[in-house]
């Protein structure tokens, strides 16, 4: 017997579902060198886009029904190198009430600045010296995955440092918060404070409430 060959129609709905799979694997997002990997050129992903099959999310990302996703899920999917810091790390630690209209993350310095363009959520990145960046990190559950956060006590360092970035009112709600955290360290506080440099910050804002 003959083996069935595949109709164009057959050939685009065995892709589709294959993009589906591939989608699934990575979080609801992939980067085109991804779709590389399922025979596809760029054409036939343009089509794809074309006929409303897959959205472009950004330059080198796709995904399916993007905009029902869920932020902390689009995060998980394309930062996973990146750490939750400031506002969204407090956010985090229920040390801000109010959720912050972006996502503030930390990434290497090197990472390319155009990985952050982008309309839906909108993100606010920190670059910096990559050696710093992996200070005090821990994983925290995020959505369906998990994502780096720094660890309460280097984060009040961080925004102590990085005081005239913040508003005020964050600032003091987020200090009052980690005061009345019945689980911080303060000997991790000020051994993440001598090494960030900010240890007469610490001393002067915290250390009179202690």
């Amino acid at each position: 017997m003959s083996e069935h060959k595949m109709t164009r129609q057959e050939k685009r709905e065995k892709q589709a579902e294959e993009i589906q799979q591939l989608m699934e694997q990575h979080g609801g997002i992939v980067k085109t060198s991804q779709l590389y990997t399922l025979g596809m050129d760029y054409r036939r992903i343009q089509t794809f886009v074309e006929d409303g099959l897959i959205e472009r999310v950004k330059n080198g990302y796709y995904s399916m029904n993007y905009r029902k996703k869920r932020e902390e899920d689009i995060i998980t999917a394309m930062f996973s190198d990146c750490v939750l810091s400031m506002e969204s790390a407090l956010y985090c630690y229920h040390y801000l009430k109010s959720r912050p209209f972006k996502w503030t993350l930390a990434v290497d310095k090197n990472t390319s600045k155009s990985r952050f363009k982008m309309d839906y959520p909108l993100v606010q990145p920190y670059y910096t010296e990559p050696e710093v960046l992996q200070i005090g990190t821990k994983s925290i559950v995020l959505g369906n995955s998990e994502m780096m956060i720094y660890e309460k006590e280097r984060l009040v360092c961080d925004i102590l440092k990085y005081e005239n970035r913040m508003d005020r009112n964050d600032l003091q709600q987020a200090l009052r918060a980690f005061l009345s955290d019945k689980e911080k360290d303060i000997a991790k506080l000020l051994e993440y404070a001598r090494e960030r440099k900010v240890l007469a910050k610490v001393r002067n804002q915290i250390g009179v409430w202690l």
